[in-house]
């Protein structure tokens, strides 16, 4: 569903692991958000800092990530 978030990660050469750690969630949860929707807002600020971008980028609004 979000595929910047994934773009992003990989780009930082991160593992789902490795992120769902520095955000500090499950496994389980990142992969619910990207089959459902509804991500925190405090997480997504989370990962839009960890990866230096909008958070309308990570979730495709903006096709700019700074």
């Amino acid at each position: 569903m979000y595929n910047n978030i994934n773009v992003e990660r990989a780009r930082f050469k991160m593992s789902v692991e490795e992120l769902c750690g520095k955000i500090g969630i499950a496994r389980k949860t990142y992969y619910n958000w990207q089959d459902n929707g509804d991500i925190p807002s405090t997480k997504l600020i989370a990962m839009a800092d960890l990866f230096n971008c909008s958070t309308d980028y990570l979730l495709g609004r903006d096709q700019q990530s700074a």
